[in-house]
């Protein structure tokens, strides 16, 4: 069987968010997956090319007003062409932000990633995980501290350096990244099994 191929398509105004998508790359890799970072306001006709080759995509931003960043709306546009294509088609997706509020609408930019991956026809992925900090007896520290269900989110205070996210955040991305990888390797062997 071949290695999923994992790909990361995000955008990060300030860093923070960069350190997020690094941490799912981290999860997908030791979960066994190629896995390749694609800068979506630098991306190359090569890139596009690779995340057509991908098994999955994850899409990352920070949640600004509301909603992921201007240049992550700018990839989202242009993967219309894959969309009329639909080149995507059948592809794993999931998602991840980071925003300066605990809540800071964050839900509201994994929607718009759940929407974009289901009209480009893909397969979402969520977290997977139970709500952590929700109890007496929890922590700060625990995985999925901000109880988000749709993919991984991140807290930053908005004057703190991209060093700053916080642990448990980092964690709980590395824990979607491995999710998505896993659940690339069964997608495959289900392929490979209906041939």
């Amino acid at each position: 069987m071949t290695t999923p191929v994992v790909s990361i398509a995000y955008h990060s105004g300030f860093g923070h968010t960069a350190v997020v998508a690094e941490a799912v790359r981290t999860g997908a890799a030791e979960a066994g997956s190629e896995v390749h970072l694609i800068k979506v306001d630098e991306i190359t006709e090569e890139q596009w090319t690779l995340l057509d080759r991908s098994d999955a995509i994850v899409f990352g931003s920070p949640t600004y007003m509301g909603t992921a960043s201007g240049a992550f709306h700018t990839f989202a546009e242009a993967t219309s062409k894959r969309w009329a294509t639909q080149a995507w088609k059948d592809k794993l997706a999931a998602g991840f932000t980071n925003s300066g509020s605990k809540s800071g609408d964050k839900l509201h930019t994994l929607q718009f990633f759940q929407i974009l991956a289901g009209q480009l026809g893909m397969h979402w992925i969520n977290l997977g995980l139970l709500p952590g900090w929700n109890h007496s007896t929890a922590s700060e520290n625990d995985l999925n501290r901000l109880g988000v269900f749709a993919g991984a989110a991140a807290q930053t205070d908005v004057d703190a350096a991209p060093d700053a996210v916080h642990k448990a955040d980092v964690a709980t991305a590395e824990h979607l990244g491995r999710r998505v990888a896993e659940t690339a390797r069964t997608f495959a062997l289900g392929r490979a099994a209906a041939a």
